[in-house]
């Protein structure tokens, strides 16, 4: 059997998706399983384990649906028998229609129904991975049990560095300058040996100039944004001791990484997208604000968001200090 897998189209969405890459192979032991992913993460899967194939996909090169609809016709020659559709979107439903896939599964939205032949109700309230992973168990019937969501990153021992991601693509969910401004300040004062190592895109990397403008400790605030590429990213954080990050594609991939990661939530629901393994996860939010969780990509009410400038300090700082030495 020949299976394909279209993966969502966010880093954090990939690998929350490993979990249901694992799943099928659970299920289909004997196939050999290829992937679909957006041109710009296949960094990223290098690490994902039990894959056979990868297609890479540019919507730069594919514009719109009917880009779609042509990157997908040209997966006929391959033959699949049975393809997923993770992404929710029509571009992604044309696509596989037009693979030719004799069974094509994944949730009926955005109108395109008539696209699959296995159409399934989306289920309401729950987690990103058990969403995934409830396509395959009412297509395939009872599945094995849950695998945890897990990238193959072999790098070396941890240095005495903590990763800090304060980006997110939704300013929502971004920590505000002078808020992230006294954070670090705190963490350099009570963790005097450490190194702290600031992640991004190279789109993001003046936001982090301005953070680390004017602060303490200036030959500890190491800013790597726009400089390494997602293999880079991984190496940094596996050899870290921790990761602080607001909710974002970093936080899963420390997660996956088996890295402790404290994630800092404002806007975004942590029971459906927070990271999924237990071990070593602190989530932290204020809840102090009515509105929260909200899952708006702008703050409305207050312009900058409240519910990440009421984040408790202390709290930041007490759950680091499970992994970081403040001697």
């Amino acid at each position: 059997m020949k299976i394909l897998i279209r993966l969502p189209n966010w880093l954090g969405d990939i690998v929350m998706s490993t979990a249901f890459i694992s799943a099928v192979k659970q299920q289909y032991p004997t196939a050999t399983i290829d992937i679909v992913i957006k041109k710009e993460l296949a960094g990223i899967a290098a690490f994902i384990v039990g894959i056979n194939h990868i297609h890479l996909f540019s919507k730069q090169e594919y514009k719109g649906l009917g880009g779609a609809y042509r990157f997908g016709k040209a997966l006929k020659d391959h033959h699949y028998d049975l393809y997923f559709n993770l992404p929710q979107s029509l571009s992604s439903l044309a696509m596989a229609w037009a693979s030719g896939t004799k069974k094509r599964i994944g949730y009926a939205k955005e109108g395109g129904i008539f696209l699959l032949t296995n159409a399934i109700k989306q289920p309401k309230g729950v987690h990103r991975v058990d969403e995934y992973l409830y396509l395959l168990e009412k297509s395939a019937g009872a599945i094995a049990p849950k695998p945890e969501v897990s990238l193959n990153g072999n790098f070396s021992a941890s240095a005495n560095n903590a990763i800090v991601n304060f980006n997110s693509e939704a300013s929502s969910r971004r920590m505000p300058v002078e808020k992230g401004k006294s954070l670090i300040n705190s963490l350099t004062s009570m963790f005097k040996t450490t190194q702290f190592v600031f992640v991004g895109s190279f789109k993001e990397a003046g936001f982090i100039e301005s953070l680390l403008s004017g602060l303490e400790n200036q030959e500890r605030l190491h800013n790597y944004a726009g400089k390494t590429d997602l293999k880079g990213l991984a190496e940094l954080i596996s050899q870290s001791k921790v990761v602080l990050t607001t909710d974002s594609g970093p936080a899963h991939l420390a997660n996956a990484l088996n890295v402790p990661v404290v994630v800092l939530f404002g806007a975004g629901n942590e029971l459906n997208t927070a990271p999924y393994n237990p071990k070593g996860l602190n989530i932290i939010r204020a809840a102090k604000l009515d509105c929260e969780p909200c899952v708006r990509n702008v703050c409305k009410l207050y312009g900058v968001p409240k519910c990440m400038q009421l984040l408790d300090e202390n709290k930041i700082i007490n759950a680091l200090s499970l992994h970081l030495d403040n001697a």
